[in-house]
């Protein structure tokens, strides 16, 4: 007669039930023996070493009812439901802190208590409602904290970000330390290229909520960057007469100090780090840099519009093989009226509600702290 053998048991938690899943496939002569603090089991079937008489007992750390407790038969394992008698979340399965080889953790199934009603619209996990309990258990489990690969991402992505503004605005500096004023002309000369190179990677910022990597609104991030390319790439870069004029400098100036504040609110945000100031300067700090920012590039497309009727630059003219006419000088004063200042009014309206909810809230940490 064959040895018995344990099966792996993997387990998961709410606060009102927990599920355990034996891996065991084609099962014959299933023995379950459940009580309040313990649950015996036997079965034939194929499990890690072939097929196999396999048995386990479980210690319950606290106890269960049994007559409200469940399991079912399926081709590929066998699964449990146990529903606890009160309503807690678990520090670990076992009454004893030592923990069986053969029991491994199912965190795919380690849901909040509110993932189990359908009709909730917000998906919630232990990494957010219990965040120490997660990485304590994941470390028990494997040796090592894993992080999640998106969050990974973020880090060096606003990190990234951070880094080059600081650059820029380092550059711009110097540069007025040293010349003062003169050293405006060649601001976009000093910082162009870079300020391009970061600019291009913040339409990743477009995609992130839509891969579910941020809750942004990917509409407000397609305003934001989209308007800043059309000022950098088609107003300035497309325009060497406007890349010498002071305002050029003015712009960059704000675009730089606007996102060294954000980019390392995002990092602390990511990260689970909360700086009351940083918070209040990032939510802060575009009242008088946003209007600042928008009538620079306001002033931008108005000066360009003689330009460009001169140049004809981007004009497509009649006849073409397309049939298809655009006077870009109109495009801009189009952009100005039905789009730039739509634009201004979306995004601070959006930024204030976002001040009042996040300020608030964190005044209402601070007074229960």
């Amino acid at each position: 007669m064959s040895n018995t053998l344990t099966p792996f048991v993997y387990w998961a938690q709410t606060e009102k039930q927990v599920t355990l899943k034996v891996d065991l496939t084609d099962v014959k002569d299933l023995n379950v023996n459940l009580k309040e603090t313990t649950l015996q089991v036997t079965a034939y079937g194929q499990g890690a070493r072939g097929l196999n008489n396999y048995s386990f007992n479980l210690h319950l750390h606290s106890a269960v009812d049994p007559n409200e407790s469940n399991y079912k038969v399926i081709d590929r394992q066998v699964d449990f439901i146990l529903k606890k008698q009160c309503d807690a979340w678990w520090p670990r399965l076992t009454s004893q802190p030592q923990k069986p080889s053969w029991l491994k953790i199912d965190f795919d199934k380690w849901k909040s208590e509110e993932d189990m009603d359908d009709n909730e619209d917000e998906r919630r996990d232990i990494r957010e409602d219990y965040p120490d309990m997660y990485d304590r258990l994941y470390k028990e489990e494997f040796g090592y904290r894993k992080e999640n690969f998106a969050k990974v991402y973020l880090v060096i992505y606003n990190l990234c970000q951070f880094v080059g503004f600081i650059y820029v605005l380092a550059v711009m500096g110097i540069r007025y330390s040293r010349d003062g004023p003169d050293s405006m002309k060649e601001t976009y000369v000093a910082v162009g290229n870079p300020l391009k190179f970061i600019q291009l990677l913040q339409f990743l910022e477009i995609m992130h909520p839509l891969f579910g990597y941020t809750k942004s609104s990917a509409l407000v991030s397609l305003l934001q960057v989209g308007g800043r390319a059309f000022i950098l790439f088609l107003m300035i870069d497309a325009e060497s007469r406007m890349q010498t004029k002071p305002i050029v400098f003015y712009l960059f100036l704000v675009w730089s100090t606007v996102e060294i504040v954000r980019y390392p609110y995002y990092i602390t945000q990511l990260l689970n780090i909360e700086i009351s100031f940083l918070t209040w300067l990032r939510y802060t700090i575009w009242i008088p840099l946003y209007p600042l920012g928008f009538m620079c590039e306001g002033i931008i497309i108005l000066r360009n519009i003689p330009y460009f009727e001169e140049t004809q630059k981007f004009t497509i003219s009649l006849p073409n093989i397309y049939n298809f006419a655009l006077h870009f000088p109109s495009l801009m004063r189009f952009y100005l009226l039905f789009l730039f200042l739509p634009g201004i009014y979306t995004l601070m309206s959006r930024m204030n509600q976002a001040r009042s909810k996040k300020l608030r809230k964190s005044n209402i940490k601070r007074k229960y702290k």
